[in-house]
């Protein structure tokens, strides 16, 4: 056998196992070209003899290609990786990505230095692109080229993944709807041209669907209006600017403080995190559920499952995720 204290190369490895080289490069870059069996027979006697797997640099030199996909994100690294709903999504991106052998690689869209951020992007082989980002600017300066999609928002002439928001909307309203309430409120996440943290007036114009999945929920929900005879014009929305807490309490506080006969006893959230505040706040002050409140979510995140007495939508993130 081959000495361990010796640098040990792709070619060593293949022969001291009897197989090709294409084998062992498979077993770290491609796992799933082979068996489990010989993939961990690889690996194994790998890890004995110190050998660390194909050099990166020299595959991409060779190949042109550096096994990375980046996922651009409209929002910072920090509220992406806490939020219920990205989080997930990154999970499943992930698990895609560790089955063929490839590397995640993490880019804000709010990064400061753009310039620093679309030289990192131009190590990746492709692109999966999650949000309205808030500038046109980074997407500009992607390396041109290489694969791109996009996910809950349009790009002209890229591939787009998204789950059907108008229809699924239009369910949950329709399945609340079946019980008549008295007063109806909306609460919107990020659904105005302009920021708007509160209720929206008729001088502040909604974002087209093509520029986010918000508004094809309220779509959604207004088809649905309709066809109980309501008027969707009569119907507040309140906008919310970011899918936290501390963001959604101050909204929904104050719509849970109006009088009795100007509360709405039933709110379409756009988001189970919108919902689960709602239904923390709504507690605090005595209010029953659904007695008193009703609740509609929308992600189907662990936490809604858990809290059984709000009405969700469950669509899978994990789905969109192994689409993109």
């Amino acid at each position: 056998m081959t000495p361990p204290s010796r640098h040990i190369t792709l070619k060593d490895l293949a022969r001291e196992l009897g197989v090709s080289t294409a084998s062992v490069s498979n077993a770290f870059n491609r796992p799933d070209q082979l068996s489990p069996r010989l993939r961990e027979r690889i690996l194994s006697e790998a890890q004995r003899l110190g050998y660390q797997g194909p050099d990166a640099r020299a595959r991409t030199l060779r190949t042109g290609r550096s096994r990375i996909i980046a996922v651009v994100l409209a929002e910072t690294l920090t509220y992406s990786l806490n939020d219920a709903v990205s989080s997930e999504l990154l999970t499943g991106i992930a698990e895609v990505l560790d089955d063929h052998g490839h590397t995640l690689l993490l880019l804000s869209g709010r990064q400061p230095g753009s310039r620093q951020t679309s030289g990192t992007a131009s190590m990746a082989d492709g692109f999966i692109v999650y949000g309205l980002m808030p500038s046109a600017m980074l997407l500009n300066e992607l390396p041109a080229q290489r694969p791109l999609v996009a996910v809950d928002f349009n790009i002209d002439g890229q591939p787009m993944v998204h789950i059907d928001n108008e229809p699924a909307s239009h369910a949950i309203a329709c399945y609340a709807l079946a019980t008549p309430p008295r007063r109806i409120g909306v609460l919107a996440l990020r659904l105005t041209e302009t920021p708007c943290n509160g209720r929206v007036t008729e001088e502040q114009p909604w974002l087209t669907a093509e520029r986010t999945i918000t508004r094809a929920r309220l779509d959604g929900f207004h088809r649905a209006f309709e066809e109980h005879g309501i008027d969707p014009a009569a119907v507040p929305v309140w906008n919310i600017e970011e899918n936290t807490h501390d963001i959604c309490a101050p909204v929904i506080a104050s719509i849970l403080d109006l009088p009795d006969d100007e509360r709405p006893d039933l709110l379409l959230c756009m988001s189970d995190r919108i919902a689960l505040t709602a239904l923390t706040l709504a507690e605090q002050r005595g209010l029953r559920i659904p007695e008193d409140l009703r609740l509609t979510g929308f992600d189907g995140i662990a936490e809604g499952q858990y809290r059984s007495r709000s009405v969700v939508v469950v669509p899978s993130r994990c789905t969109v995720s192994r689409s993109a």
